[in-house]
């Protein structure tokens, strides 16, 4: 009796367990599986894409009876393989000095099991980001040397997660099915968060990449910026506090991979716009349903060709970005770039109605016809068109500014030592436009923040002009300098013959090469417009800033009061000016090595900076984003500036 009470409780008992948990079981198998549409493309007879399926971390196959409708209108449907279709993923990977030499471990072995689970026409990148963020290796299907490159990866400093996120965005293009891994420990904390998050957000929303996240170590998250990600590419949020529920949910990423199918839809007749387009059935006996909008558009496309692809559309029914703009507003650099072509396009307007000309060059020119032979500039003056009024009133302008200012002589030296034909208002102007044009075309140029960027093309507007100036004036100045023994010598020689000096000075202006005959051309103008050649020859002097003709001037002028050999006298002194020239070349090779020093320690921290600037301008912003780097950069300016005219002054040797 015992027994058979006991018997009958046993019974009892499995009876009622299997009551409880038969239908759990059931239930628990009929859940519906997440699903996504994706990678829409538009037709004139059917619409394709691809379902993504997120049964957990083992794959499923859909089942047959899949159901399809097109603006509540039923539509054949039909699926292949997701293999037809080019698929990348991209795995962003937080090196952050929080995730630490054991995060790390993790992440390797997470990604050797993703990497084993994903099909294997998948092509699969690296991005991480820590101070910075950057391509590792882009979308491949050799998984070897993807494991390498997350194997290479280490931890260390600070989180610029925005920025990493915007770079696998750009990794993966905008052609097939695109999917991101995101794994994180941390918040962001390079750049400001807002702008950061919106920015990163905003190439997800209209890139249409798929996004999984998963949160490791979640104490130092933001929760809110992971989960826009994920809102953002369709995708879903797991927490991972370990290393299994890590590679867990490396699997579950590529279970979503290998549950993918490309499905066909024949469209209906007439159905145009925006219209929703919903996708059932099941898959390995559990149900799903797909839900999504795309835009049909008002015209027919013609249906594809094998070699042609059709036009992509994405699910809310924009174009990708890639093809489409999909901003109302206008971007401040297009409007930089569009202020440069329009002062540009002035410009060059201005420049062919009333082309720049010096009535300083006009009268030399005039007198030149009559002085020397064969040399007349007049007629090229002569065909010259009259002046606009615009660039009359500009330079008008410039002329009555350039009048008040102290430095307007040195300017005018300068220009004339440079042989341009310029006058002082002309010269106004010319700076005017470069500090125009280096405000809007350095901030589009350089991907700085306005408010430092703007300030550097105006400085550069500022500086530019005037160094390219004195640069071409010292030029000119150092080949009159080199060719002034020689000119002497030919003097002396023609003296020796039995002319006269402006004679021998008429056969400089006709023989000797440029910058030296024009010079000597001036000085024999002035000459024969009432000047003394003494005179004459100092105004060159002054004007070529030439010591060494300063005293050959000298010397003549002493032949001239005491008498003597003037011929022997100028040979005396080619020949020191030769010497001279000489030994000034032999310091210059030996200091050669210290200038070229200088050059490379002034040279390498701007370039590096602005190499910097433009690959990774994240990782370059802390210097003025933050109160030490602003600092640094202060000092390193302030130290640079000091040490570039301290090396100056110890390899410049005057001789």
């Amino acid at each position: 009796m015992n027994i058979s009470v006991r018997l009958r409780l046993a019974l009892l008992t499995l009876a009622t367990g299997a009551a409880v948990l038969g239908p759990s079981s059931a239930a628990t198998a009929a859940d519906p599986i997440p699903a996504r549409v994706g990678t829409v493309r538009v037709a004139a007879d059917h619409v394709t894409g691809v379902i993504s399926l997120r049964p957990g971390d083992a794959a499923v196959s859909l089942d047959p009876g899949l159901t399809a409708t097109l603006g509540e209108k039923a539509a054949p449907v039909s699926v292949e393989p997701s293999a037809q279709v080019k698929r990348s993923t991209v795995l962003l990977i937080d090196t952050s000095g929080s995730m630490g030499r054991s995060g790390m471990v993790t992440v390797r072995s997470a990604v050797k099991t993703f990497l084993a689970s994903a099909p294997q026409d998948v092509k699969v990148g690296v991005v991480s980001f820590g101070n910075t963020a950057g391509p590792e290796i882009a979308p491949t299907t050799d998984r070897a040397a993807v494991q390498r490159a997350v194997d290479a990866l280490r931890a260390d400093g600070n989180t610029a997660l925005f920025t990493g996120m915007t770079a696998a965005v750009k990794m993966l293009g905008a052609a097939g099915d695109r999917s991101i891994v995101l794994l994180s420990d941390g918040a962001n904390t390079v750049g400001e968060r807002a702008s950061g998050l919106a920015s990163s957000v905003k190439a997800l929303t209209s890139s249409q990449v798929r996004v999984e996240v998963v949160r490791f170590t979640t104490s130092e998250n933001d929760p809110e910026a992971l989960a826009a990600f994920a809102k953002a590419g369709g995708g879903s949020v797991v927490q991972a506090t370990d290393t299994a529920a890590v590679r867990k949910a490396f699997e579950a990423a590529a279970a979503v991979l290998e549950s993918q199918v490309e499905f066909d839809i024949a469209r209906p007749a007439g159905l145009t716009g925006k219209v929703p387009v919903v996708l059932r059935g099941t898959a390995s006996g559990r149900p799903f349903q797909a839900t999504s909008t795309i835009d049909l558009g008002a015209r027919t496309v013609a249906a594809p060709s094998p070699t042609a692809s059709t036009e992509p559309v994405s699910a809310a029914g924009a174009a990708p970005a890639a093809l489409v703009r999909v901003e109302t507003g206008v971007s401040r650099p297009l409007l930089a770039a569009l202020g440069a072509i329009f002062v540009g396009l002035v410009t060059l307007v201005i420049a062919a109605v009333d082309p720049f000309k010096s009535k300083r060059h006009e009268r030399v020119a005039e007198v030149e016809m009559y002085t020397l032979a064969g040399v007349t500039r007049a007629s090229r003056h002569q065909d010259a068109a009259a002046p606009s009024a615009v660039a009359k009133s500009a330079v008008r302008f410039g002329d009555k500014i350039m009048d008040r200012r102290e430095s307007t002589s040195t300017t005018m030296q300068l220009i004339q030592r440079a042989d341009l034909p310029l006058r002082a208002g002309e010269w106004f102007v010319l700076r005017f436009l470069a500090v125009v044009v280096g405000a809007l075309v350095v901030p589009f140029l350089v991907p700085l923040v306005w408010w430092i960027s703007v300030p550097l093309g105006i400085a550069l507007g500022v500086f530019l002009p005037a160094i390219v100036l004195r640069f071409l004036a010292s030029k000119r100045a150092r080949k009159f300098e080199a060719q002034l023994p020689d000119v002497m010598l030919l003097v002396a020689t023609t003296l020796a013959s039995g002319f006269s000096l402006s004679q021998a000075l008429d056969a400089v202006a006709r023989d000797a090469a440029e910058p030296a005959s024009k010079e000597f051309s001036r000085a024999l103008a002035e000459n024969r417009i009432g000047t003394d050649i003494s005179d004459a020859l100092d105004h060159l002097a002054t004007r070529m800033g030439s010591d060494s003709l300063t005293w050959t001037t000298m010397a003549i002028r002493i032949q001239r009061e005491v008498g003597g050999n003037l011929g022997e006298t100028l040979r005396t002194t080619a020949h020191t000016l030769r010497e001279r020239e000489s030994l000034k070349r032999q310091v210059a090779a030996l200091s050669a090595e210290g200038k070229l020093t200088a050059y490379v320690l002034i040279a390498l921290p701007i370039g590096i900076f602005l190499y910097m600037l433009w690959v990774n301008p994240a990782y370059i912003s802390l210097l003025w984003t933050t109160l030490p780097g602003i600092l640094l950069l202060v000092a390193s300016c302030v130290g640079m500036v000091v040490g570039a005219l301290w090396m100056r002054k110890v390899v410049r040797i005057e001789v």
